[in-house]
Formats: C-alpha cells, sequence, structure tokens
C-alpha cells in the first residue's frame, strides 16, 4: 500500500522558536495516518527534530549538498543534515531549479547522495507556463524523473512531488484532473524504469498552491498521495485542518 503523506514545506520562514512551538502544536494535534513530514529551515532541524522525538511526525530538510565534507562555503551535507536529526530531504524543488539555477545532472548527484546517507528523498518535478503552453510537460517530467533518478537503485520509498512552476505560490493550482494525468503519466515512467507494476507503489504527491480548498478534490483522485504543501503549511490549524481533510478522503 502506498504511503499517504501531507508535508509542510516552510522554505525561508519561521525561527528556531517559532519551529518548536508549531512541532508542539502538531504533535499534540496529530495521530495516526496520513503520515506529516515537516521541512523547517536548516537552522531549526535539530531543536524541531528534538521537540518531535517521541512522536511520529517526520522532520526534513529543504536542500542538501552531494558532498559529505568540503570546501562548500555556505552548504549543508547530508551527514549534517542526518545528524541535525531529519530523516527526508526535498531535491529539486523548483525554486532550486528556478531561482539558483540548479539542472537535473546536479538534482541527480544530491539524490545519489540521499540515497547513500539513509534520508529519503522528495525528488520534485514540474514544468513551468510556457512549457506547458507549449505541449512539453510530459516530456520535461519525463527527463526530470529519468534524469533524477540515473543510477538510484528501485526503491518504493523514494517520493515523488508533482508541483506545477506555474502553480506554485501564485494562488492557481492545476485541477484535479489535470494533476491525476501528470500523476499517472509518472507512474508509467518508473514503471517503464524499473518493471512492471513499480510505479504503482511509490508515493506521488502533488504540490503547488495546495489549501484547504482544495486538497479534498485533490485527494479524491486515485493517484494522488497525499500533498507538498508550501504557505497554507505555516499556520498549525490550517495544516491540521488539511490533515483531517486529507484523512477522510484517503483513509476513512
Amino acid at each position: 500500500m502506498r504511503r499517504i503523506i501531507i508535508a509542510g514545506n516552510w522554505k525561508m520562514n519561521k525561527t528556531i522558536e517559532e519551529s518548536v512551538s508549531f512541532g508542539l502544536c502538531i504533535k499534540k494535534m496529530f495521530y495516526g495516518k496520513p503520515e506529516v513530514i515537516l521541512f523547517p529551515p536548516f537552522t531549526a532541524i535539530k531543536a524541531l527534530s528534538d521537540a518531535l522525538y517521541d512522536s511520529d511526525v517526520g522532520v526534513g530538510a529543504q536542500n542538501m549538498h552531494f558532498e559529505s565534507t568540503g570546501a562548500f562555503t555556505g552548504e549543508i551535507s547530508p551527514v549534517m543534515v542526518k545528524n541535525a536529526g531529519a530523516n527526508y530531504v526535498l531535491i529539486g524543488h523548483s525554486e532550486r531549479r528556478h531561482i539558483f539555477g540548479e539542472d537535473d545532472e546536479l538534482i541527480n548527484k544530491k539524490m545519489i547522495a540521499a540515497a547513500g546517507s539513509e534520508l529519503t528523498p522528495i525528488l520534485c518535478v514540474g514544468e513551468t507556463f510556457y512549457e506547458r503552453q507549449n505541449n512539453l510537460t510530459e516530456e520535461v517530467i519525463e527527463r526530470q524523473i529519468k534524469v533524477g533518478l540515473s543510477e538510484i537503485n528501485y526503491s518504493k520509498n523514494v517520493i515523488i512531488a508533482y508541483e506545477p512552476v506555474w502553480a506554485i505560490g501564485t494562488g492557481a493550482n492545476a485541477t484535479p484532473e489535470q494533476a491525476s494525468k501528470v500523476h499517472q503519466f509518472i507512474r508509467e515512467i518508473i514503471s517503464s524504469m524499473y518493471g512492471v507494476g513499480s510505479g504503482d507503489e511509490i508515493t506521488v504527491l502533488y504540490g503547488g498552491s495546495v489549501k484547504p480548498e482544495n486538497i479534498e478534490e485533490l485527494a479524491k483522485m486515485e493517484d494522488i498521495d497525499g500533498g507538498l504543501v508550501g504557505g497554507a503549511s505555516l499556520r498549525c490549524d490550517t495544516f491540521v485542518l488539511m490533515w483531517k481533510k486529507l484523512k477522510s478522503v484517503k483513509i476513512c
């Protein structure tokens, strides 16, 4: 059975104190499934992980370097991420690709490093507005996945997040049907790479202006296994509401 997950990517938000406060709120209100994973800024990983140590809430990093050590000023290694208490890492988020210029080959190096460091990576893929308008969505998604997972042994624990770039932080979002079509295509790619049926085993999340108003309709799509949530994950009450709505569709 595929994992059902709601993940909160806080991006460049929350101090250490704010992160811990949020974690304690989630810890108090969270129970059972769907799974919850929080992605605080690097500075708060250790404190948040400590606050959640006796809970089932996962903690991850928003990014990492592919080397374990070295002269890379300002970077954080997978060893450091793991040592701080994180078990997950976002790789290839659209803001890393399009603001910081990360390409598929660099993202693949990070995926290989994550796998070697016993971190569970969430590989983010998605097309721009221009690419969608020019019918390049499938070409872009296929390239990002095949290069991103190159030299990665098959594991159903690898998570993929489809996040159309044109929907992130814009208030717009793909319709459930649009998102589901891409999720189905992602599963086809995985099956073509790793064998028939493998695409049906991995968890594929949708990210792109996910909020309380649309999470239920998105979750009703069979191939959507939860959400990678940005701005709507910054308030505990809103995030818990989204968790409950996801639970009502996927668990009950």
